[in-house]
């Protein structure tokens, strides 16, 4: 039996860390203005499936192994760092030749693919859940289940937020696919984004 009494405190309290502008938020800016509203759905969705492995590692105690390996995490941060760097110099390429390969982006790149390995290389989200979600079990009679679901919920908030953010960034792009120069922009853009997640990533492996 899981308690949902305590959904309306846990919801604020996601939306409390989702709101301000993060890594997760600007990674979906980024693909929606780089590869439209459908790179952004598929984007959001791979997100998704990293945050739900680790909500699921937590919920069956797997999370203790990975958090008391501290330098483990920062492996697989740094690992992702050097995934968000291959992007950036991907994307400030497409930029010099002037958004002439962005007309199939959004069918060509592995966009679900991106998302995930973005998500699985950000450790700290099993950290985040570790930290938050016994603090929410209630008057639940099964605290695998009450993690299970309230882990669920979290993972649906992030991919309705985020992925509105990147759809809407999407659109922006999408009305400006005719305009190469514009398309040029977009992919400079994303570059940058790309670049300061990824030293976002190393400033907080280097600082502990």
């Amino acid at each position: 039996m899981i308690d949902t009494t305590v959904l309306p405190a846990f919801i604020a309290m996601i939306l409390a860390f989702l709101i301000p502008p993060g890594p997760d938020m600007m990674f979906m800016i980024a693909i929606g203005l780089q590869g439209g509203r459908t790179a952004a759905v598929k984007g959001i969705l791979g997100i998704g499936t990293g945050m739900a492995f680790y909500a699921a590692a937590v919920t069956l105690g797997l999370g203790l192994v990975t958090a008391r390996a501290p330098w483990l995490l920062s492996a697989l941060m740094l690992l992702g760092a050097v995934y968000l760097l291959t992007l950036a110099w991907s994307s400030l390429r497409r930029g010099r030749d002037r958004g002439t390969q962005l007309q199939d982006a959004g069918v060509s790149e592995r966009w679900y693919l991106r998302g995930l390995t973005v998500s699985l290389t950000n450790p700290k989200i099993i950290l985040f859940f570790m930290a938050v979600l016994p603090q929410f079990t209630g008057t639940a009679t099964s605290i695998p289940a009450q993690l299970a679901f309230l882990g669920a919920v979290n993972v649906m908030t992030e991919v309705l937020l985020y992925g509105g953010i990147g759809v809407f960034a999407g659109t922006f792009r999408n009305a400006l696919m005719r305009n190469r120069g514009a398309q040029a922009v977009l992919n400079y853009v994303a570059a940058l984004t790309y670049l300061g997640i990824a030293i976002f990533i190393v400033f907080d492996v280097l600082s502990g």
